[in-house]
Order: structure tokens, then C-alpha cells, then sequence
């Protein structure tokens, strides 16, 4: 078993900037992707961005620019760096982490106000 712990999500105002981390312990034999999604209400859960192992990274096009993800191999960890947030950034994040199945986290809100 894997399990995922998140932090930093939270309120904060159009513009600003927030930073999500995740930690994976327990029986990690090879992660092959970490990553973050969201979901906002009433919405499907979606991509925002995703690092692999070999350090390939792919983002939503509607994150682009603004939100950086960065990943720690020896420690698998997975942060999410997001500036300029707008409103519709509003949803939960949840970290996913791929080795043999697919793990994830119990979300973190975040929350940007107009």
C-alpha cells in the first residue's frame, strides 16, 4: 500500500500564490508519474499537471505558464507551485502517484476568491 499525504491548499485572492505538496510513503517499488488533478463542483475531475520519473512534465493548457509542478525522486514528493490564481482555479486537488496502480490523495481545497 501507498499512502499520500497533501498540504497547502487554502483561500487566497485572485493573483496570489499558493504551493501544494505531497508526500507518498509505505510500499513504494517504482513510481513511474506524480501528478495533481482537480475537481471542481459539479465538475469531472481533470489534469492539471503530472512529472514523470525521467522528468517529463505535461500541464492543462488552462495551468500553463502560471503553475509549476516539481517532483524529488529520492524523497517522492511532488509540489505543485501555482501563481496568478483566478477564480477558476476553485476546486479540490487531489495528488495521484502511478506505480503499479494508480494512488490518491484524500484532496486539499483550494479556494481563490474575486
Amino acid at each position: 500500500q501507498v499512502q499520500l499525504v497533501e498540504s497547502g491548499g487554502g483561500l487566497v485572492q485572485a493573483g496570489g500564490s499558493l504551493r501544494l505538496s505531497c508526500a507518498a510513503s509505505g510500499s513504494i517499488f517504482s513510481i513511474t508519474s506524480m501528478g495533481w488533478y482537480r475537481q471542481a463542483p459539479g465538475k469531472q475531475r481533470e489534469l492539471v499537471a503530472t512529472a514523470t520519473s525521467g522528468g517529463s512534465t505535461n500541464y492543462a493548457d488552462s495551468v500553463k505558464g502560471r503553475f509549476t509542478i516539481s517532483r524529488d525522486n529520492a524523497k517522492n514528493t511532488v509540489s505543485l507551485q501555482m501563481n496568478s490564481l483566478k477564480p477558476e482555479d476553485t476546486a479540490v486537488y487531489y495528488c495521484r502517484v502511478v506505480t503499479l496502480r494508480v494512488y490518491w490523495g484524500q484532496g486539499t481545497q483550494v479556494t481563490v476568491s474575486s
